[in-house]
């Protein structure tokens, strides 16, 4: 059976009745086809938030570096894949096989010393603009709600058509599973004003979009970070949209701006399409939507006017002259850790990077060659990379006491994203979203890694040096390096 049927008939068996009942085809195909047209830009008009799930495949299928929805996989040649599957929500419904008493899941708050919140922008009715989810540290914020998490049914179908499920089975599913998961971060909250934040732009993975990476941002913003979190329109989200004017003939909906959403749908290999032909031309572009952003938050923090065509009653005139210009970096998971490392090769404002269990695919042949000049810390998950993978690590950062990789034992592919956050025991562990490691401490020990790391490559004033340890791989739960056995190496 193949991987993503194997996940549905797993999930089908616990879904409720209304869902339970429909069937599947023997072969799941996209259908970017026939869809209903998309809703009014205006957010007030979003459905409930909802979440996601994937999983990842050999060096990328289709399922890869996902939300990265990947969870393990090899080198292509065979090897094994991981499963991914949707998890369990805030005020999720019980894990089948659970006691009678609710159980919660949460994405857990940031621990640092400032409140979140986030806000999205958007630029420019046309693809070309930029798009993204921005946590920051704001002012106590007791009458704002919480952000969604999935805020739109759309990247509901974008997530089946990555999984190749029907689009009306994986909506129900998930809005089922995940309909009502939040974030910590307060939705709009007031700017915190009387500091310079450092500033980091984050890339999501394979299948993913700006808001599945929230448990890291959040802790990012809490610690005195402005991020960034980008969402890429290469067609490697499993959905995203810009803002496009109607048409003249279209009817102008009461308490609508005149907008409306422009869809786009994770983009399936063609048969016979070579993988990494198409992986490296996204990435390269992935790579200008991150310079894109930096430029945007740089405009906004200069004082000029910056055009949200998004309705949001958040200030950004707050945001001026509370960016720190000197300190950037860029940050990813899977997909993402090859943007980190193309964007390090086209822009040297980013003073470091992080790449979390990193997807080496995409990367050109050219950035191997010296171009990569700044610090990089490479976090890897036990289970999920290859050999292959890590010796165009090793090769990237040879010789440079700068470029560091060290291995979060018992974690998963999955162990970077929210959905490990939000699924059970049962189901997080038999569609390996959760590794052996608890999902608390392993991101913990990423998170402090990266802090430690930031501190020292943006000349911070704070106490992540406490966690120097981890940057060298010293700790509970971490080693330096990795735990792939590799060739031995070649004689010069």
């Amino acid at each position: 059976m193949a991987p993503c049927q194997t996940l549905f008939h797993a999930q089908r068996r616990s879904l409720p009745g209304k869902v339970s009942h429909l069937e599947t085809k023997a072969k799941f195909g996209p259908s970017p086809s026939g869809r209903a047209r998309p809703p009014v830009c205006p957010r007030e008009r979003r459905p409930p938030a909802g979440a996601a799930a994937s999983r990842r495949a050999p060096e990328g299928r289709r399922w890869p570096t996902g939300p990265s929805y990947a969870s393990s996989q090899r080198d292509g040649s065979g090897g094994q894949l991981g499963q991914c599957t949707p998890g369990l929500s805030v005020n999720a419904p019980m894990e089948p096989g659970s006691s009678s008493t609710e159980k919660f899941y949460r994405i857990p708050k940031g621990k640092g010393p400032h409140s979140v919140g986030c806000t999205d922008l958007m630029t420019e009715n046309a693809v070309e603009g930029s798009f993204l989810r921005l946590y920051y540290p704001s002012c106590n914020a007791t009458d704002n709600e919480e952000a969604p998490w999935i805020p739109d049914k759309e990247y509901y179908q974008g997530l089946s058509d990555f999984l190749n499920m029907y689009r009306v089975v994986g909506e129900r599913l998930f809005q089922y599973y995940v309909g009502s998961v939040t974030c910590p971060a307060k939705s709009n909250a007031a700017f915190k004003l009387g500091e310079k934040y450092p500033l980091l732009i984050f890339s999501h993975g394979l299948g993913a979009f700006r808001t599945i990476y929230s448990a890291i941002c959040i802790e990012m913003a809490s610690q005195g970070f402005v991020v960034a979190a980008v969402e890429h329109r290469d067609e490697s989200a499993s959905a995203t949209y810009y803002c496009k004017k109607k048409s003249i003939s279209e009817p102008q909906e009461e308490s609508t701006s005149g907008l409306e959403k422009e869809w786009i749908y994770y983009r399936k290999l063609k048969t016979g399409e070579e993988e990494r032909c198409l992986r490296h031309k996204q990435v390269q572009q992935r790579a200008q939507e991150c310079i894109k952003a930096l430029n945007l938050i740089l405009k906004i923090n200069s004082g000029e006017e910056v055009m949200n065509v998004l309705n949001s009653n958040f200030d950004w005139n707050s945001v001026k002259d509370s960016v720190d210009t000197s300190r950037i970096a860029v940050m990813g998971h899977s997909f993402g850790g090859a943007t980190v490392i193309e964007s390090l090769s086209k822009e040297i404002r980013f003073r470091c990077g992080i790449a979390l269990d990193a997807w080496m695919l995409p990367v050109g042949d050219d950035i191997y060659q010296n171009s990569v000049q700044q610090p990089l810390l490479f976090i890897n998950s036990e289970k999920f990379q290859w050999a292959d993978n890590i010796l165009k690590m090793k090769k990237l950062s040879s010789n440079d006491t700068n470029k560091k990789m060290i291995t979060i034992m018992g974690s998963v592919h999955q162990s970077f994203p929210d959905f490990t956050f939000v699924s059970g025991g049962l189901i997080g562990r038999f569609f390996k979203l959760k590794g052996e490691i608890d999902p608390n401490e392993a991101i913990d020990i990423s998170n402090h890694a990266s802090l430690a790391f930031l501190q020292k490559h943006l000349s911070l004033k704070k106490d992540f040096d406490q966690w120097d340890s981890l940057v060298d791989g010293i700790g509970p739960n971490v080693i330096p390096g990795t735990n792939i056995d590799l060739p031995p190496a070649e004689p010069e």
